[in-house]
């Protein structure tokens, strides 16, 4: 509001006294001017819009609006679309949004949205013009860049090219403070290729693909790799203690139990929509955030965080698919949230309602249902009962939603969800309560997911609660663990019993019912490690103070019986027995010619250290170490050879076997030859070091004026001396023989 100057009488105003043009009101103007809302945050620029001209127009805002108002309110007549000279738009246009958070959305979401195949949208907020214009970024004069120069960059795949040419595998060691990369050399010492102290502070974790190392920080995450080991990206999400990579590597998660604080100053990746979410979800392309997620509820144990290494079930709290297309996440209880990639919005603006839903597990490979010729992926749910309501399990096609088989269960007390690696079959393990609910009881549901219809068989032959079960990689044989005794946590670990199963052999390319192969009693295990090629598994227990026992199984054991006289059963063979005391984590490279055991100082300290052995079970080193924490095969990318192309190196096996055995022949020869040529340097250096000191006590000796060689000396003065007959003196060789005995016996002989 204006003062007033009613007050003041006529009389009281001198015209010399009182000039209004002299008189400076600039801070009542201040103070009490009505200032005009002129903020712009609501506002965001369009580029890369199709050119229209004054008839087509319409037609295109009608197209931006539907797709402006899925994020937000705005109204035709706030899209202004410049025109030019020619009657022509400008390929830009500027919307208002009803909220600066309304057109933040419209930045996140919409830009780089595909309007059409010829036309990517990029969205702008109004205000960063002004910003980059404070900040220098923009000239009022138009300066051509400056392109640099090219410069090669490593290939981030490089360790696919052994030097050897043996085509070995690399690993990386976290041991104390230490982190170091390695190629395994079998039986001899590890080459390393890189060992850095303080490389990262929690644990390292290779990418899906074996691409990237990533080191965990308390100021984010990095990724490190090529030949040289730079750092390549870098995730600023402060005190990071989880990370998962999507399948194909272009998507990473990050959480923290801390929620995010945004400070005063800002932050370098992360903006105020960011703060207090626990959840990250970045590009790792451009090092970017695409969304950020509060958190529901922690997904991962104490005791994985205290062991402070990625964990096992139930991270990630984000699934994604085979194709990395899509990323959902549970609502427990309520609902599926499934996002699109690389956008991040929700899928039909809507979660999926799945009333008492408990989990949930996407196809590991993209489907390929018979008869169906669309593009989907398959996620498996289930669901338990709910007052008479049985529970359900339901296989569902992304992205029409469509439940394509589902199937009701009763007396559920828990269900988990086993994937075949090639989205064959999925096994559901149901455990089933007795109606008294003293005992449980497990069958086997398997969904064959590739057949016409997605039958179901169902394994009820066991009658024991199963504990662990593992699909073959690759395959169609599966292995479980099962026990008579109560499940939890016991003093004394319970006996167990290990069955194989296999299906069985009818004509054609069909595969018949899951048969039950062998079991094996009164044993110990609680783990199974397939290998990644299929055909061997190692029956492991582990986290047992009491047994380390190692099983090395081979499934397809020709032994020598006439072929006529073979069955599935004499295929099954134990190879090794081996003892790890304390083995807490088993693992088999990529290739599936060797396991990796080792014991980790974050769950206990005794004998820590690692032991390696071949596919086997034959041990090639065994190597303690102190505060030994973690070992982690490299992974390798997908082959790129096609199935005939597989399958006609198989069939050729032999041949390239004995290649293989000549170049070992010749490497261990020329071991032997190296081993020959050092030892034969190391003589001469030793008789070269012993002339240079005979020369140096030559010269001492002269200098000193003593004999050059006093041994000659005192022989020549203690030879006798023999006269000649003219009687000059003659040189006398004298030789003595000595003999002593040194016993005497004495023996009758008959």
């Amino acid at each position: 509001m204006a003062p007033s100057f009613d007050h003041l009488r006529e009389e009281d105003l001198d015209e010399e006294d009182f000039d209004v043009d002299e008189v400076d009101i600039s801070d009542l103007r201040e103070k009490y001017e009505v200032q005009l809302e002129q903020g712009y945050d609501t506002f965001v620029v369009i580029d890369n819009l199709p050119t229209v001209n004054e008839d087509q127009k319409p037609k295109l805002i009608k197209v931006l609006l539907k797709k402006l108002n899925t994020v937000g309110r705005t109204r035709e007549d706030l899209i202004y679309m410049p025109m030019g000279d020619d009657g022509k738009s400008l390929s830009f246009a500027f919307v208002e949004f009803s909220s600066p958070a309304e057109a933040a959305a419209a930045v996140r979401q919409l830009d780089y949205f595909p309007l059409d195949k010829k036309h990517t949208l990029r969205v702008n907020k109004l205000t960063d013009i002004d910003r980059y214009g404070r900040e220098g970024r923009i000239d009022e004069e138009y300066t051509p860049p400056e392109i640099p120069p090219f410069e090669e960059k490593e290939h981030l795949r490089s360790f696919m090219a052994d030097p050897s040419g043996r085509g070995r595998d690399q690993f990386v060691m976290y041991r104390g403070d230490t982190v170091g990369v390695f190629w395994n050399n079998e039986k001899d010492q590890p080459e390393n290729i890189v060992d850095r102290q303080q490389w990262t502070e929690t644990f390292v974790q290779w990418s899906p693909l074996g691409t990237y190392l990533t080191s965990v920080h308390a100021q984010g995450v990095q990724l490190w790799g090529g030949a040289s080991w730079a750092r390549l990206r870098r995730f600023p999400h402060p005190f990071v203690n989880l990370v998962a990579f999507s399948p194909n590597e272009k998507y990473l998660v990050t959480w923290s139990n801390r929620p995010i604080s945004i400070p005063e100053t800002g932050h370098p990746a992360l903006t105020l929509d960011d703060d207090g979410k626990n959840y990250v979800i970045w590009d790792i392309d451009t090092a970017k955030p695409l969304r950020s997620f509060a958190q529901q509820d922690v997904q991962a144990t104490e005791e994985q965080l205290a062991a402070k290494k990625p964990p096992r079930a139930p991270w990630p709290a984000f699934k994604w698919s085979a194709d990395d297309k899509y990323v959902a996440r549970l609502n427990q209880g309520t609902s599926i949230s499934v996002y699109e990639l690389p956008k991040m919005n929700l899928l039909d603006k809507t979660a999926i309602k799945l009333e008492g839903v408990m989990d949930f597990e996407w196809a590991p490979a993209s489907p390929r249902r018979d008869g169906v010729k669309e593009y989907e992926q398959l996620f498996c749910f289930w669901t338990p009962e709910i007052g008479s309501n049985p529970a359900r399990v339901g296989l569902m096609s992304i992205p029409s939603k469509q439940i394509v088989r589902s199937l009701n269960l009763f007396s559920v007390s828990d269900a988990k969800l086993h994937w075949q690696s090639d989205a064959s079959y999925i096994c559901v393990k149901v455990d089933r309560h007795s109606k008294s609910k003293k005992s449980l009881a497990t069958t086997l549901e398997i969904f064959r997911v590739k057949e016409k219809g997605v039958p179901v068989e169902v394994v009820d032959t066991i009658k024991d609660t199963v504990i662990n079960f593992a699909w073959e990689p690759k395959g169609d044989r599966f292995v479980i663990i099962t026990t008579t005794e109560p499940v939890g946590a016991t003093a004394v670990p319970p006996k167990t019993a290990v069955s194989f199963f296999c299906p069985e052999k009818v004509k054609g390319n069909a595969v018949g019912n899951f048969k039950h192969l062998r079991t094996l009693e009164k044993k110990n295990h609680n783990a199974i490690y397939w290998s990644p090629k299929g055909r061997f598994v190692v029956l492991a227990t582990i986290a047992n103070t009491q047994s380390s026992d190692l099983d090395f199984f081979d499934l397809d054991f020709e032994g020598e019986k006439p072929e006529a006289e073979k069955d599935l059963t004499a295929c099954l063979q134990v190879m090794n027995t081996a003892d790890h005391y304390g083995v807490t984590d088993v693992e088999w490279d990529p290739s599936g010619r060797y396991v990796a055991t080792w014991a980790s100082a974050w769950k206990h300290s005794m004998e820590n250290g690692y032991h390696l052995y071949d596919f086997r079970g034959e041990l090639l080193r065994e190597e303690p170490i102190e505060k030994f924490k973690q070992w982690a095969w490299r992974p390798r990318p997908p082959t790129l050879l096609t199935k005939e192309e597989q399958k006609q190196i198989r069939k050729n096996l032999r041949e390239y076997s004995r290649v293989f055995e000549r170049e070992d022949e010749e490497r261990i020869s020329s071991a032997d030859v190296a081993v020959v040529a050092a030892r034969r340097r190391m003589l001469e250096e030793f008789f070269a070091w012993r002339e240079s000191q005979e020369e140096e006590l030559i010269d001492e000796r002269a200098a000193l004026g003593l004999p050059e060689d006093p041994v000659a000396e005192l022989l020549e003065k203690t030879k006798p001396v023999e006269v000649a007959a003219d009687g000059s003196a003659k040189e006398q060789i004298v030789e003595e023989v000595m003999e002593e005995v040194l016993e005497e016996t004495e023996e009758i002989v008959n």
